[in-house]
């Protein structure tokens, strides 16, 4: 009934076939015209966006000559050499202070980002922030301690680019919750760290700022998304780092570098980084605080239980070397097997177990979860931005029409089932028998 009333009331109009024609050839070029506009628009943000990495750089290379200077005594080896625990305690001790330590790892940070190109941006608030934490009455249980953080974990004035040039010119307009409970606890964030391009790649490179390589490799990736925490980490530029992880963002990089991560829940969510497991426990202690649970309500209010951590009982833990459907190296199965034998020694029950359903996990549960849309929205992202070398193959595939890629699974599963994993018949249901086999 609407659309007849609207037709009443409009005049009558007759377009001849050409004027039509070129209504829709000008509007086809108008969009074609403010499309490249936009794509021009985000390139020249990302130049500017280096250009500003270059100058906050500088500004802290300027920072860090200025305090070496003014105090020529500090012992920088020292202060790099000490794990968070024993740093932390020093601090509390006052027998460190926390400008030494700061302006220590923002050295050690400018030399680390030389060698494999892991910072983005440099916090110069912290600056300021230092001032505050040494005015504090209560001390938190990371006073004085720097950290870095990912680039896409908010801190207010800076931006999040997440690799794409189009969130460029858009800081954060308040800090994230992980920033408000670590400032809280006395942490001070210093800077920024690299990323794969949408966090979606498991290496580090993106084409605002660049590829970040592995400080124990260069010819080597530090893994991704959060690799540039994962480098600079390894390279011993941060004490205390923190990524986000959904399908091994933390975990990974902290496997390629040789550091301990921690995803602290089954879902994405933002986790440590560190050298040793007892820098983990130290923050995961800060962090399950009642700021944390007031802040973030999907927190469950669940404080560090220091009981069961503290705890001599011995422990009954499931272990598996292979879950039957992803391939691993031999170098990773064996180190479940060094780890199995020395909690054997340490008094634990070790047995091991099979992931049940795991192809109905990955393929129904998790892929379909994780590409629900197809795709959609994460190819949208790429409308006004390029997509980064390393990324290309992956979002290829998402690109392709339905219909091939249904013709595509169909064809290559089989493929995966008998020539990838010849040795499992069942996958999901690898026997107890055939695990014992692969210990030998």
């Amino acid at each position: 009934m609407i659309p007849e009333k609207m037709r009443q009331l409009l005049p009558e109009v007759e377009l001849a076939p050409s004027v039509i024609s070129i209504l829709l050839c000008s509007s086809t070029v108008a969009f074609l015209v403010l499309k490249w506009m936009v794509k021009k628009l985000v390139q020249q943000r990302m130049r500017e966006a280096r250009r500003n990495r270059v100058r906050a750089l500088g500004r802290m290379e300027e920072a860090v000559q200025q305090f070496k200077q003014e105090n020529p005594e500090v012992q920088a080896s020292h202060i790099l050499s000490l794990p968070l625990v024993e740093l932390v305690k020093k601090l509390k001790e006052d027998s460190l202070s926390p400008d030494s330590v700061l302006y220590t790892y923002l050295d050690k940070a400018l030399e680390v980002n030389r060698d494999v190109n892991c910072v983005t941006d440099f916090i110069q608030e912290c600056v300021h922030l230092l001032q505050e934490v040494k005015t504090q009455r209560e001390k938190g249980l990371l006073n004085g301690v720097p950290v870095s953080i990912k680039d896409s974990i908010g801190y207010e004035g800076h931006v999040s680019t997440c690799g794409l040039g189009q969130y460029l010119g858009y800081p954060e307009r308040e800090d994230s919750v992980l920033v408000k409970v670590l400032k809280k606890q006395g942490a001070i964030p210093f800077v920024k760290t690299n990323i794969s391009q949408c966090l979606i790649n498991y290496d580090c490179s993106n084409l605002i700022f660049g590829q970040t390589v592995n400080p124990l490799n260069h010819k080597k990736s530090p893994g991704g998304s959060s690799g540039g925490e994962g480098a600079l980490i390894a390279g011993g530029g941060s004490v205390l780092g923190f990524g986000t992880d959904i399908g091994g963002s933390i975990r990974l990089p902290s496997s390629f570098c040789g550091l301990c991560g921690l995803k602290p829940t089954v879902t994405g969510m933002v986790g440590p980084m560190a050298r040793d497991v007892d820098s983990l426990t130290l923050c995961m202690r800060a962090l399950l605080c009642d700021d944390m649970f007031r802040l973030d309500p999907t927190v469950p209010p669940l404080p560090f239980n220091e009981e069961v951590y503290s705890s001599s009982t011995p422990l009954r833990i499931g272990y598996y070397d292979t879950d039957g459907y992803f391939l691993l190296p031999p170098c990773m199965r064996r180190a479940v097997h060094e780890t199995r034998t020395l909690l054997q020694e340490a008094g634990h029950t070790v047995i091991p177990f099979v992931p049940p359903r795991i192809d109905y996990v990955m393929n129904e549960l998790f892929m379909k979860g994780l590409f629900a849309d197809g795709g959609a929205a994460l190819l949208e992202k790429f409308e006004l931005d390029t997509v980064d070398p390393n990324s290309c193959s992956q979002i290829n595939c998402y690109r392709l029409p339905f219909l091939l890629k249904k013709i595509l699974a169909f064809l290559t599963k089989p493929l995966v089932s008998y020539i990838i994993f010849p040795s499992v018949p069942e996958r999901g249901h690898v026997s107890h028998s055939q695990l014992a086999q692969g210990e030998t």
